[in-house]
C-alpha cells in the first residue's frame, strides 16, 4: 500500500492515522503508518511535552506528526472572559434546564470543566508548535486550513511536511496557494468538523485541483476496499481518524461512550452545530436533538458555543449520562462493532486492499498478484 508520498516519509503504508490518544498514535506507526497525534487538548506545554516524549520512547524510531487547530487569520486584542460575555442568558438557562431534566449532577465545588476553547487559541497552537519543533516530527497538519504563513515557513525550515484539511476543491486550491504540501480532502461522512461534499466527488475534485500536490482522502474510510477506492480516486494516502475511537490501545473517557459507538449504525451520526457552533459529525443523541430542536433557542456561532456547553459536557461524560453523552465520529462507525488492537486493524485493512486490487486486476484481464 505504498505511494510516493508513503514513500517520501518512510512508511510502510499510505495510512494516516489522526488520533488524541498518544499511545494509538504510537501503535499506528509501529505498524507501518503514520501516526498523528491531536493536539487541540494540550493547554499546557508540559503536557504535550509529556506525552511527544513517550511516543518518542515508543514508536520505534518510525515518523509520526501533530495536529494542530490554528485560524490562518488572528484576532487581536480578546481574551475568552470577553467572548463569554457575550452568550445570551436565555441559552445558559436552556443548558441548565436541560441537564436538570436528565438529572444531570454538578461539577464538584471547584471542579473546573474539561474541554475548554483555549485549544482553539493561536497562543495555545504556538505554545504546542514551541514544544512541538524540538522533536523530530516529520508532519504538521492544521484543522481549520492553512495555518499562518510564518508557521509553514518554520516547518519549511525544518522540512517539515505541512497538511490542511479541505472541504471543497477551493478550499484546496487557497492552501496550495499557502505553500501547503498536502491536502486532506475531508468528505461529507468524517468525524468532527466537516463540509457538505461527499468524499466519492470531493477526493477526484481536490486532486485534479491542486496537482501534482499529494492528497490524502477522509471521511467514509474503514475497509481495504475503501483504502482502495480512495487510491483509485488519484489520492496518494487516506486519513483515518474515527476508526481508531475503539481500538484497545485508546483511552477513552468513557466505558459508556466506547458501547454507544460499538452499537451504532452508519445511520446514527448527525452533522450538527451542538458541539461548537459549526457543523460537525457526531454521535446523535438526545443532547444533539436538544439543540437541533426547533422548540430550543438555536445553537450560537463558534466560539460561543464551544464556550457555552464546556462545563455541561464534561458533567455529562463525568457522570455518564447516557442519553445526552457522545462524542465526534464519522459514518464510518458503523464498523466499528468490535474492539481491536492497532496491529489488527491494519492487518484487515491490508487484507481488504489485497483482495480488491485482485479482484480489479481480474475485471481488468490481468492476473492476480503472486
Amino acid at each position: 500500500m505504498q505511494t510516493e508520498l508513503s514513500k517520501r516519509l518512510g512508511v510502510e503504508h499510505a495510512i494516516f492515522g489522526f488520533t488524541p490518544f498518544p499511545a494509538v498514535a504510537a501503535a499506528i506507526s509501529r505498524a507501518g503508518g503514520f501516526g498523528v497525534l491531536g493536539a487541540v487538548r494540550y493547554t499546557a506545554p508540559d503536557e504535550l511535552a509529556r506525552d511527544l516524549d513517550w511516543i518518542e520512547a515508543h514508536v520505534g524510531g518510525r515518523p509520526y506528526g501533530l495536529d494542530v487547530v490554528m485560524p490562518a487569520k488572528k484576532v487581536e486584542g480578546v481574551t475568552e472572559a470577553e467572548v463569554e460575555a457575550m452568550i445570551p442568558e436565555s441559552h445558559r438557562q436552556y443548558v441548565e434546564d436541560t441537564l436538570a431534566k436528565y438529572g444531570v449532577p454538578e461539577l464538584a465545588k471547584g471542579e473546573a470543566s474539561g474541554w475548554r476553547i483555549t485549544g482553539w487559541m493561536e497562543q495555545v497552537a504556538r505554545g504546542q508548535l514551541d514544544v512541538a519543533f524540538d522533536y523530530p516530527i516529520r508532519l504538521l497538519a492544521n484543522a481549520l486550513g492553512s495555518p499562518p504563513a510564518d508557521v509553514v515557513e518554520r516547518a519549511h525550515d525544518r522540512s517539515v511536511l505541512v497538511a490542511a484539511l479541505a472541504g471543497s476543491a477551493r478550499h484546496a486550491r487557497k492552501h496550495a496557494d499557502a505553500g501547503i504540501d498536502i491536502v486532506v480532502a475531508q468528505g461529507y461522512e468524517a468525524g468532527g468538523h466537516t463540509g457538505e461534499i461527499a468524499s466519492m466527488v470531493l477526493t477526484p475534485e481536490v486532486v485534479d485541483a491542486v496537482a501534482p500536490l499529494p492528497v490524502l482522502a477522509a471521511g467514509g474510510i474503514g475497509s481495504g476496499q475503501q483504502v482502495a477506492a480512495a487510491l483509485s480516486l488519484g489520492a496518494q494516502g487516506v486519513w483515518l481518524g474515527s476508526l481508531w475511537l475503539t481500538v484497545t490501545e485508546a483511552e477513552m473517557h468513557s466505558r459508556a461512550v466506547t458501547r454507544k459507538l460499538l452499537a451504532a449504525g452508519s445511520g446514527d451520526t448527525v452533522r450538527s452545530r451542538a458541539l461548537t457552533g459549526k457543523p460537525a459529525r457526531q454521535l446523535r443523541t438526545e443532547w444533539t436533538d436538544a439543540w437541533d430542536s426547533p422548540e430550543g433557542p438555536g445553537t450560537l456561532p463558534m466560539p460561543l458555543q464551544g464556550l457555552l456547553v464546556a462545563e455541561a459536557l464534561s458533567r455529562i461524560q463525568k457522570y455518564e449520562v447516557e442519553p445526552l453523552l457522545g462524542t465526534p465520529v464519522g459514518q464510518i462507525v458503523g464498523r466499528m462493532n468490535s474492539e481491536r488492537s492497532v496491529q489488527a486493524v491494519f492487518d484487515d485493512l491490508t487484507r481488504g486492499f489485497e483482495t480488491t486490487v485482485d479482484r480489479i486486476n481480474r475485471i481488468a484481464g490481468r492476473e492476480e498478484r503472486s
